[in-house]
């Protein structure tokens, strides 16, 4: 009894070491964790071209994980470092011109005023929240410098793992410590997660913004390109989502000529509000639904933790963090049952044999 104490206490004292240097390497690497983060997600993207170009059409690895490495920059990250290149711009002059602006958007805001006959905004506000933006937009053009460091780091991790992908998930497969079918299974759930996530989310965004440029032209908006990278980030984000982009500019265009104003607003409500429910059903068929909640607290957490691109991991967190409770209610609650049941008699655990090959059935 006393040996048995004894390797517990030392397979105890050893989980301890290892749990204290890993929260010790986390603390210190945690400005590259996004970095890690991105290069799974492009590994998961990108892991059956890796395998179709090397086991079938013999491609060097290198080779290989270079196209891949190259057409994942092409086709993802350069479209959105436009973007974000576009808005840092915008933000820049924003933050040197922004006496400027406040004087403007308060014209506006009057002139809505006199029009509605209601009080938007007093001035006393709308200098705090003129000194609020100042605060926090530098930090924003300070976070896209960053996303260089993180986008070096996500590549250089992301080279290893297709070279040694096959390598890496047999290594997986032998030291995660679950049964077999719960390892297959969080192998495919977090396929299906990334997916969802990590394409899904971005790909209806862009979608709601196409739709919302296309009425932005039509209403003569300036700067209509910019407005549609506002509106995609918007779009991102849950409860408020593309109505935070296109009603401000609505409330200006009312200035401007009021039926413009006032037709952009209705194409806004109507036309882009509905095009996030239709692109979400169509999107959702093809590549999997996230539910709205894992999206709201998602986006609170992710970017409180990564800043911008916690809108896209903070939702994958939160589904990997469910994931793994489930698959620990799958790995002990059920050996638990099993062995009561077991205790219980023979005719439980027939009954409980039969239900089981039942459901197999079914599935």
């Amino acid at each position: 009894m006393s040996t048995i104490d004894n390797e517990r206490l030392k397979q105890v004292a050893f989980l301890i070491i290892i749990i204290l240097l890993g929260a010790l390497l986390f603390s210190e690497l945690y400005t590259f964790f996004p970095g890690f983060l991105g290069a799974v997600t492009f590994y998961i993207l990108g892991r059956n071209y890796m395998f179709r170009l090397v086991e079938v059409r013999n491609w060097p690895k290198p080779l290989a994980a270079a196209l891949i490495m190259v057409l994942s920059f092409l086709i993802i990250l350069l479209p959105v470092g436009t973007l974000i290149n576009m808005v840092t711009d915008k933000i820049k002059y924003a933050v040197k011109h922004s006496d400027e602006l406040m004087a403007q958007t308060q014209g506006v805001i009057q002139k809505i005023e006199e029009a509605t006959g209601f009080k938007i905004i007093s001035p006393e506000r709308l200098q705090k929240a003129q000194e609020y933006l100042t605060g926090i937009l530098p930090g924003f053009v300070g976070t896209a410098f960053n996303t260089l460091t993180i986008i070096a780091i996500l590549y250089f991790i992301l080279y290893f793992m297709l070279i040694n992908a096959r390598r890496m998930e047999e290594s997986l497969y032998e030291y995660i410590p679950l049964k077999d079918e719960n390892v297959v299974k969080l192998g495919k759930e977090v396929r299906n997660m990334v997916i969802s996530n990590a394409v899904g989310i971005p790909l209806i965004a862009v979608l709601q913004g196409l739709t919302a440029l296309l009425g932005y032209y039509i209403f003569g908006v300036p700067s209509p390109w910019f407005w549609f990278v506002i509106t995609c980030f918007m779009a991102m984000v849950p409860v408020i989502g593309a109505a935070a982009a296109f009603i401000p500019i609505s409330l200006f265009m009312f200035t401007v000529e009021t039926w413009r104003g006032v037709g952009l607003l209705l194409y806004g409500l109507i036309i882009i509000g509905s095009s996030d429910n239709v692109f979400r059903l169509v999107v959702n068929k093809k590549i999997g639904d996230v539910h709205p909640m894992i999206t709201i607290f998602g986006v609170l957490v992710g970017v409180s933790l990564f800043g911008f691109i916690g809108l896209i991991f903070g939702p994958l967190l939160i589904s990997l963090f469910i994931l793994l409770l489930e698959i620990y209610s799958n790995e002990y609650f059920t050996k638990k049952r099993e062995v009561k049941i077991v205790r219980s008699g023979p005719n439980q655990k027939n009954k409980m044999l039969k239900t089981k090959e039942k459901d197999k059935e079914e599935e």
